[in-house]
């Protein structure tokens, strides 16, 4: 061969393998990239701006770790740029804030000997840690008086002190929804290091000081139950003993509240009423009378968060459509300035103000996930960078797409194009259904492990976030519109949204499929059932089947009733059952990948073992259930977010890049990967 043949072969060669993968110069993401991303949690900055205080999660190695949840490591930043690691390693860092001098940061922490989660202090100048407290049950939460002298924390009543002894002995019956522990206040003096319990009969889910006050702000719930948490709970003022002042006069789910610096004004994030199915409303409490008013009627977003700038100027942060924006508002005269304008970056939360009203805000983008920005005259400048692999792999591209459903009502979504696509093609989609439905999917970083998006596009796939009625992001009526209406005009959006992908060329018609958890994972087996002739191939995730027997075995029961059926089951026994996908398992023809966490208390695992059976027994579609021991509602620990992943991916491409017959195969080889 001469030199000049060799090097056309060569050539052609290299061409062929940049064609067969697809990722052009960029390296290979793996299914292990996703389910190891790190992102910012928590951020706070000194109020002279010097220093930033980090929280960052590190997931477990699958392969190199034990099981467990994922690591949650402590820096500072300089303001030079320098990051020093604080406490790492082996840890989980909770809550973090700042002494009152700004001189140390405190965090909480489960460390070496400790037998529960503890109070920790250690200095920004660097040095050791140092225990402040620990309880006799796990500290939950903490706020420290402006005096610094004190701090207020969250923490469990002990359990039965027999109980390890009775369990040993094989007595470990479990009386159910009536053997719970309250999570109580307590007040510990950080110069004498004595603890009082706050003398207040009801569930505490936050406590907080009133600045310039050993006043207590808490929200409270009458029982540990999540559905009196998500729909019974108030804010409640009361004095260091445990006396009500007030109690604030709300209806439905509630959000964050935060003082006024002088503690005159409260702010706080709730619901409309108690249909409404997510907190976004932004109100004034009187701190006399305790009653409300909304400072922003008609909002056509949902505010998610929300910071003091001074005693008259409140900063709060927004979802709308699929962006965010935050404004600082002057409560006295309603006057508003945009801080960071809709479109920049996604931002999900305001951790602090500084001197001269550079905010310190977590934020993400189609490019990266949550990190740490400050913001100052409507500019980000990022101060932390946690995926060094990011930089080295292929973006695929994102945009927001609109489309008109049947009735013609106008609706977005996110679309994820394949890697290297080209205009006129037409790709295999997986349509990614949010669940809630109170949530909606942001122009931002949505790749995880049950939605690997750019490890998809890698693969050929483009993928399809539909943000169909009832979703968040565009005001109450917007997110009421599903209610009363199971499995009905919204999950028809999503068909009209694939229908739209196909019409427009882009989405090939018989390579398409669904995937969801939760209210997503109902769709899914909607999609696989009732809806059966749209998608070519589905994967249900902690999904619903039968709204019947789901009502009599979640923890959320009043919630539905309240926000998204508006009925019970026994006011139309057959429109609750026709609303059921086991309902039509007789006529699926969508090969369906069932997955769901064994310890599940939101939708229990027999929803998809009753589909399961259904469909096995039917005979007429391939179905296959997986089930994860000790995960419950969605997959928190890395190996089952891998397994996870790569059986997602499987199943799709199976049935839309490969579109062959039967099962693939359920084994998961990892054991050769293990070190």
């Amino acid at each position: 061969m001469t030199r000049m043949s060799a090097w056309l072969a060569l050539m052609v060669l290299t061409l062929s393998s940049i064609l067969a993968c697809g990722t052009s110069q960029a390296n290979d993401i793996t299914l292990e990239h996703i389910v190891t991303t790190q992102s910012v949690n928590q951020a706070i900055t000194t109020d002279d701006g010097e220093i930033t205080v980090f929280t960052r999660v590190r997931p477990r190695d699958p392969y190199s770790e034990d099981d467990g949840p994922s690591h949650v490591e402590l820096f500072l930043r300089k303001a030079d740029g320098t990051e020093i690691p604080f406490v790492t390693g082996n840890t989980r860092v909770g809550q973090i804030a700042f002494n009152a001098e700004q001189t140390h940061v405190f965090y909480l922490a489960k460390r070496n000997d400790d037998k529960n989660t503890s109070l920790y202090s250690i200095p920004l100048s660097g040095g050791e840690s140092v225990k402040l407290f620990e309880h006799e049950t796990p500290i939950a939460s903490f706020d420290v008086s402006d005096n610094g002298e004190w701090v207020v924390f969250r923490a469990s009543e002990k359990t039965n002190e027999h109980a390890e002894k009775l369990g040993k002995a094989g007595f470990r019956a479990v009386v159910y929804e009536e053997e719970f522990s309250f999570t109580r206040a307590y007040l510990l003096n950080l110069e004498s290091n004595e603890v009082n319990q706050v003398n207040f009969n009801e569930q505490i889910h936050s406590a907080q000081f009133r600045p310039n006050s050993t006043d207590l702000l808490v929200r409270a719930a009458p029982t540990t139950l999540i559905d009196d948490n998500l729909m019974l709970s108030s804010y409640v003022l009361l004095r260091a003993s445990g006396e009500e002042i007030v109690r604030i006069n709300t209806e439905g789910k509630l959000g964050d509240a935060e003082f006024s610096p002088n503690g005159q004004r409260l702010a706080l994030i709730g619901a409309e009423d108690k249909n409404d199915p997510a907190t976004g409303r932004l109100y004034s409490a009187d701190l006399r009378s305790g009653n409300i008013t909304e400072l922003l009627p008609d909002f056509m977003g949902q505010v998610q968060d929300i910071l003091w700038h001074d005693n008259d100027h409140l900063v709060w942060l927004a979802d709308m459509n699929t962006e965010t924006l935050i404004v600082r508002h002057n409560v006295r005269n309603n006057e508003q300035t945009t801080l960071l304008p809709m479109g920049r970056a996604i931002a999900t939360t305001l951790g602090s103000i500084q001197d001269d009203g550079t905010l310190t805000v977590l934020a993400h983008s189609p490019a990266h996930p949550r990190e740490a920005f400050n913001l100052a005259d409507g500019e980000l400048s990022r101060l932390t960078d946690s995926n060094a692999w990011i930089h080295e792999a292929q973006q695929p591209r994102q945009e927001v797409v609109t489309y008109t459903a049947r009735d013609g009502l106008e609706l977005e979504g996110i679309l994820v194009y394949p890697n290297n696509y080209r205009e006129g093609r037409r790709v295999p989609v997986i349509m990614a259904i949010h669940g809630g439905p109170e949530a909606h999917i942001r122009n931002g970083w949505n790749d995880r492990y049950s939605t690997p998006t750019w490890y998809m596009a890698q693969q050929g796939f483009a993928t399809f976030f539909p943000n169909y009625r009832g979703s968040t992001g565009r005001g109450v009526e917007f997110s009421k519109l599903g209610q009363n209406d199971y499995a009905g005009k919204e999950f028809d959006d999503i068909v009209d949204a694939k229908e739209h992908l196909v019409e427009i060329g882009f989405a090939d018609a018989e390579r398409i499929g669904i995937t969801g958890g939760s209210y997503g994972g109902y769709a899914s087996a909607w999609g696989a059932t009732k809806q059966t002739e749209h998608f070519a191939a589905s994967v249900m995730f902690v999904g619903i089947s039968n709204n019947l027997s789901k009502f009599g075995t979640t923890d959320i029961p009043n919630e539905m009733h309240l926000v998204h059926a508006r009925s019970y089951p026994w006011d139309k026994w057959q429109w609750y059952l026709e609303r059921s996908p086991i309902y039509w398992a007789e006529q699926a023809r969508t090969p369906i990948l069932i997955m769901h966490g064994e310890e599940d208390t939101r939708v229990h695992p027999s929803q998809s073992m009753e589909l399961y059976r259904y469909l096995k027994v039917h005979g007429n579609v391939p179905v296959r259930l997986v089930l994860y021991p000790g995960e419950g509602h969605g997959n928190s620990r890395a190996a089952s977010q891998l397994d996870y992943a790569y059986r997602m991916e499987r199943w799709m491409k199976w049935y839309l890049i490969d579109q062959k017959e039967g099962q693939p195969p359920h084994e998961l080889d990892f054991a050769e990967r293990l070190n």
